[in-house]
């Protein structure tokens, strides 16, 4: 960040007074630039022990699988970001259960929020950033063809609360060389 957004003057780059941490700072007019985390929110939609998976057709890994996520939005709530992402990328209608994992992935700057969901029919097709969406079993899951660790980590809490019959909730942190 070289310039502020508020009044296009130079930044300068250091600790503002009161705070702790290096912040991008504008001498002009005060304003401290904040750059915080993004939250990726998705779903894990089951149907009779099957999961939704959808089959990227965009850039992050492009052709590989993942759970329908994607970032949230200003204005929504992270049930409704989960509800509009399966819709966008799957076309397809869920209920949302519990918050089922949240998932910190600080090299790229992202907390990663999965809910189970219940689909509500099988009235579902692949949306404009999905190749194709598909149910899985457990033993037809692509674990090599998966697109983020933070849907692996997600689908084996699941097969393992699942196996256990109580799901719980899971949080963790994605490193860079787990």
């Amino acid at each position: 960040m070289k310039f502020c957004s508020q009044c296009g003057s130079g930044l300068a780059y250091r600790v503002p007074e009161g705070d702790s941490l290096a912040r991008h700072l504008c001498d002009s007019c005060g304003v401290v630039h904040y750059v915080n985390p993004k939250l990726v929110i998705g779903a894990l939609p089951e149907w009779k022990g099957q999961i939704l998976l959808c089959r990227r057709a965009i850039e992050p890994r492009r052709g590989f699988w993942t759970l329908p996520a994607g970032f949230m939005e200003m204005g929504e709530t992270t049930e409704q970001a989960a509800i509009r992402e399966t819709l966008e990328e799957a076309n397809a209608r869920v209920e949302l259960m519990d918050l089922y994992t949240m998932l910190s992935v600080p090299h790229f700057g992202q907390v990663h929020l999965f809910y189970r969901a219940r689909l509500l029919d099988l009235d579902f097709s692949a949306g404009p950033e999905s190749l194709e969406v598909e149910l899985f079993s457990e033993a037809d899951i692509p674990w090599k063809e998966l697109a983020f660790r933070t849907v692996s980590t997600t689908l084996r809490h699941y097969l393992d609360d699942r196996d256990a019959g109580e799901y719980r909730f899971r949080s963790g942190e994605i490193t860079v060389h787990a």
